[in-house]
């Protein structure tokens, strides 16, 4: 019989793990602007803003319909606009706000706790070599799921 590997249940459970705990930090540093969920729409726009959907999608690794939705509420909340292209009027821009750049030094300093939970007694070389195998892994999951979109 074929051994059984833990690294999919592993995952799963570190990532409830890691939402409940970035939850709470949220709340511990007083912010309640935007959820853990819209924190992950919103990250990628903070490393380089005015991102396209189909970039944002790709990036978030969201459904078109997830996207969408968590957009909607950000934009209620005066989070982001989205914005016509000025090279493609069929393309819509996703840009943040001054509302939203306030909160990023609070989302920050709790991205920052996170990792020091996350990496607690990992040093440079550890993270390097399991951050590359996420991404290996994250790439073999992305190719097949793109095998049939």
């Amino acid at each position: 019989m074929e051994e059984l590997r833990e690294g999919g249940f592993l995952i799963s459970k570190i990532r409830k793990l890691s939402e409940r705990i970035f939850a709470k930090l949220l709340r511990d540093f007083n912010v309640n602007e935007i959820s853990a969920a819209q924190g992950r729409v919103i990250f990628p726009l903070w490393q380089k803003d005015n991102l396209s959907f189909q970039e944002l999608k790709k990036k978030t690794s969201l459904s078109k319909a997830t996207l969408s939705h968590m957009l909607d509420s950000l934009e209620e909340g005066g989070h982001i606009k989205r914005v016509r292209s000025e090279k493609d009027k069929r393309l819509i821009n996703i840009k943040l706000t001054k509302k939203n750049k306030a909160l990023q030094d609070k989302f920050l300093q709790v991205s920052n706790e996170m990792k020091n939970i996350f990496y607690k007694d990992f040093s440079e070389k550890d993270i390097d070599e399991f951050e590359g195998y996420l991404r290996r892994l994250l790439d073999n999951l992305t190719e097949f799921s793109e095998k049939d979109e």
